[in-house]
This record gives structure tokens, sequence and C-alpha cells, in this order.
């Protein structure tokens, strides 16, 4: 499946569910003390939804590659901190709670690790660099391989009625 908007991809959505998450977590007195390690986790965690938009709208895949390396540093970044607050003695109440977000971050993490390697794994430039000839040639491959799979399910209907 072709994404067309950034608001439709798995992996940004999970990026705004994280940011909630740890926006939730922020949130409670336990971080009041905390007031510049809050703001950095915050910034980081709404970092990496903001980086996968800004590149998906760049139209390329290297700068789309570059800021999907940049907010998978965001990412690392959300672990760590999270990482941090479950040693501080603020944590105690909230043990679980961190862990949770935590795995949230992780899962982020290795959905932008399979989107990068499947990147770079493609031929497909980027949109930027679609024009009416590559429509119609990606519009025949589609067809043909559309055509193929019918032609597959009728012979093997057939062999199945044998």
């Amino acid at each position: 499946m072709k994404y067309k908007r950034f608001e439709d991809l798995p992996v940004w959505n999970a990026a705004i569910d994280l940011a909630v998450k740890i926006y939730a977590l922020t949130a409670k007195p336990e971080f009041a003390s905390h007031p510049g390690l809050r703001d950095q986790i915050e910034r980081a965690a709404v970092s990496v939804s903001n980086n996968i938009a800004e590149g998906f709208e760049r139209g390329t895949n290297n700068e789309l590659l570059m800021f999907l390396y940049i907010l998978r540093g965001s990412a690392g970044e959300v672990r760590s901190m999270l990482c941090l607050f479950e040693r501080l003695p603020l944590s105690g109440k909230l043990i679980e709670e961190i862990r949770d977000t935590k795995l949230a971050a992780e899962s982020c993490s290795r959905q932008l690790k399979a989107w990068i390697n499947s990147l770079q794994d493609s031929d497909f430039k980027g949109e930027r660099y679609v024009n009416e000839k590559s429509r119609r040639a990606a519009e025949i491959t589609r067809q043909r391989e559309e055509f193929l799979a019918e032609l597959a399910a009728i012979r093997n209907k057939g062999a199945s009625n044998n």
C-alpha cells in the first residue's frame, strides 16, 4: 500500500501515541521537580512525529531517509531518558508506566528501521521524480501484475478441480 499522506502512516500514528504517553507521564507531579528533563523528553517525543511529517513531505527518498535517521535518534533519546527516569527516586509509583512508554518508543524505533531498510532497498527515488512517463510505466506494470495474478488464480482453480 502506498501512502499519500503522512497522517496515514502507521509509524506516524505510533509516534503521536508515544508523544501523548510522554505528555501524560510528564504531567504527573513526580516530574515537577525536574523541569529540564521533562522539557527535553517532551521535545524529543514531538520531534519523532514532526520529522516523519517533514521528511515525508520533502518528496525524495534521500531527504526522507535523512529525516528518518534524525528522528530515529530522537526515539533513542526518548528511550534513554526513560531509562534515566526508571533509575530516579521519583519513578517508584510510575515504574510500570515508564516501562510501557519505553516499549512504545522501542516499537517506533523498530518500525523506523524497517522503513529505512525498505527505502534503501527501493529503486524508487521519490514523488518529486515522478512524471507522466513514469506514471504510465508504473500503471502498465501494475496492470500486468494484476493480469498475471488473475491468470495464476484461474490455473490454480483449474488444477484443484481436476
